[in-house]
This record gives C-alpha cells, structure tokens and sequence, in this order.
C-alpha cells in the first residue's frame, strides 16, 4: 500500500501504513516473501482491502469524532454491525475509489462495562472536553496524520491495564495503542493462482513462519461463503506504563480476505472482473473472530 499523490487522504494512509510496518514485523516478512517468489514485483502491487481503526465510546471521541476525517475524504458510512459479546459497535466505509481501501471503524460500548473498567477509560478521556477532530484543518494531510499518531490522553498504569485486560481486551488494547491502525488487509483473489486461495495463501504463511489467529478457524468464512479472512496474531512488544513498569503487550496484526465474485458475475471473464463484482462489506461472525487477534489466548495459544 502506498500512493504517490498528495491529497490529503494519500499523506494520512501513507504515513499511517509507515508506522504500522515499522512495528508489525510479518507485514515486511509477508511482502518480502511474496517478493521472493515472484508473486509480486512490489509492496504496491498487494492490493488493501480494507484498514481497521479501534475506538473507545465516550463523549468527542468514538465513530462520531473519528469518522468525520475519513468522510472529508469522500468516503462513504455504510453498513453497521454490533458485536454482543464484546460490547462493540461498527460501521465500514466504503472508499472515494477504488485505488483505496475500505474502512473499518470500531467502538467500545463503554457505559456497559463495571464500574471499575468505566471508571479507569473515563479518568483518561473526561478531560477531553471537545471532539479534537473539530480543531483539524482535513485538508492538511500531514496535520491529520501527526494527530492520528498523537496520544490524545496520558498513559495508564499497569495495574489499570491489566484491570482493563481482564475484562475486556479490545478496552485494555485502545487505552494503551490509541487511534494506531489495528491492522492492513491483504486482497488474496487479486494475487496470482497458487496463492489467490485462502487455503493456499494460509499454507504459505505457515511456511514462512507466521503464526494464524485459530479463532472460529483458521479460514472464517460468511454466511454467503463469499467472503472469507485470515488473519495472524499480533506480536507482543514491551510497552512502558505511567508506573514505570514494562509489560509485554499486543499490538497490531495483518489480516487476508478473499472475496468471491457474486453470484450474478459469474459469467465475466477473469481479466474483466473488478471490485464491484465480488462481495463488498463485511460479516459479524467473521469480524468477530478476527478482533482476537490482539488476545492474549491466541498469542499464547499453541
């Protein structure tokens, strides 16, 4: 993923993706396989489903503040989904063009959290007294961009993390990582046969030595069948606390999707197949296993 122009949108999602690489070291390791193997010429020719964000639901920040900058660009709020068991709510968006990703934008359902959880989140966001997206200027890339790697509150203790942690992963994860991108998607029908499968791409990654998210399966798959993702597990990096204690916490992953061409597209030639004739958006189910690759049962797993 990387664009040449100099839209804002382009700045945001360049700069983000180089942060994102330089701490989530399967991203280089993935790329510089498929390199090697001559299944791509470049980072650029691995084209990007969609990019994930996490936020916490409390008042100026959550989908309302966050999604104002991705809406400036053009992209377009579509459909929204609710994650019981984790207390979340989402939408995706879908993009200006399809040069670009889609977006994944999460929540925490804070107020349904214990009280002890609540009061932790709540000590570090109730001094945000307005939505900080309201004093960016979203024409300057390079402004939307240093915001996005910018802590918006102090950091917990440990103990408050590991409070957080024990109720609530996605929680203990936002209130330490902030707005960094959760993880970058790989398109597997857009790569070369031998490798546009799931089954084939996941037997790759095995072979290289990266380890898969086993939640729900390896191979997650839609209602439909027409959507199914992969993802791996986040590595674990020494993160420093407000207390000066270091913990080794989750940070970000990378995740596949193949999406089958709709049953109405059938007939089309391959070469003639584009992205409005597979299966857009995305599944509860599906996405619902994917956020635990940032929990600690799947680092840790077997």
């Amino acid at each position: 993923m990387h664009f040449d122009e100099k839209k804002p949108i382009d700045i945001v999602l360049n700069d983000l993706f180089d942060h994102y690489r330089e701490n989530v070291s399967d991203v280089d390791k993935i790329t510089a396989a498929l390199l090697e193997r001559g299944v791509v010429q470049s980072q650029s020719d691995i084209v990007n489903d969609h990019i994930a964000f996490r936020t916490l639901g409390v008042p100026n920040l959550g989908i309302n503040s966050f999604e104002k900058i991705f809406l400036s660009f053009g992209f377009k709020k579509m459909d929204y989904y609710y994650f019981e068991g984790k207390k979340l709510d989402a939408y995706w968006y879908a993009p200006p063009s399809d040069n670009y990703p889609r977006i994944f934008v999460s929540q925490l359902r804070v107020s349904e959290l214990s009280q002890a959880a609540q009061d932790i989140i709540l000590k570090y966001t109730t001094p945000i007294v307005s939505d900080p997206v309201d004093d960016l200027d979203l024409n300057n890339g390079q402004q939307v961009a240093d915001f996005l790697q910018k802590p918006l509150w102090d950091l917990p203790t440990s103990e408050e993390y590991e409070t957080l942690l024990a109720e609530s992963e996605y929680a203990a994860w936002v209130i330490y990582n902030r707005y960094y991108l959760n993880h970058y998607t790989i398109s597997i029908h857009e790569l070369k046969d031998g490798y546009n499968t799931l089954e084939e791409f996941n037997a790759f990654l095995e072979s290289i030595g990266v380890k898969l998210n086993t939640s729900g399966g390896k191979i997650k798959t839609s209602e439909d069948n027409l959507l199914r993702q992969s993802s791996t597990v986040s590595a674990l990096y020494e993160a420093k606390f407000a207390d000066g204690r270091s913990l080794e916490i989750a940070g970000s992953y990378v995740e596949f999707a193949e999406r089958s061409v709709l049953p109405q597209f059938k007939d089309i030639a391959k070469e003639d197949i584009k992205r409005e004739h597979r299966r857009d958006g995305f599944e509860t189910n599906n996405a619902d296993k994917i956020f635990e690759s940032t929990y600690t049962s799947q680092i840790k797993g077997s």
